[in-house]
């Protein structure tokens, strides 16, 4: 990965995100692996301490496919949440797990299962369960 700017997670998700690790099967191997190596280095903060234009778990995200050339809207959950959220995108889905912990502006290169590679760009975070003092979800 050439482009990896620093990470910012909150420290319960990355408690949470750490047992979704764990558990992982073969199917989520590589997915779990890329996404432990970025909280491996991301910085770690309480909830209430989070910058607004982080992407966190649970945040409403716009964000361009460079790649492709597509600006999307998702929200980024658990894999459990994804049947009842609206564009929902999965954490242990590939994408999703590039855009834990970015900050609006950033741009990251993220490797795919397939071998190939994806340019994201966090344009907005149009909302954050942090930003809203829910810090327990």
């Amino acid at each position: 990965m050439s482009s990896r700017p620093p990470l910012i997670i909150n420290r319960l998700d990355a408690e949470r995100l750490q047992r979704l690790i764990d558990a992982a099967g073969t199917k989520e191997r590589f997915v779990a692996d890329a996404l432990e190596e970025e909280l491996a280095r991301g910085e770690v903060l309480d909830p209430e301490a989070m910058p607004g234009d982080v992407v966190s778990m649970n945040s409403r995200v716009q964000f361009t496919d460079l790649t492709r050339d597509r600006q999307m809207v998702r929200t980024l959950v658990y894999p459990h949440a994804l049947a009842g959220t609206e564009d929902a995108i999965s954490v242990m889905a590939p994408v999703g797990a590039g855009l834990i912990g970015l900050r609006v502006g950033d741009t990251l290169d993220w490797r795919l299962p397939n071998g190939g590679e994806v340019r994201l760009r966090v344009d907005a975070v149009l909302w954050q369960p942090e930003r809203e003092k829910q810090y327990h979800r």
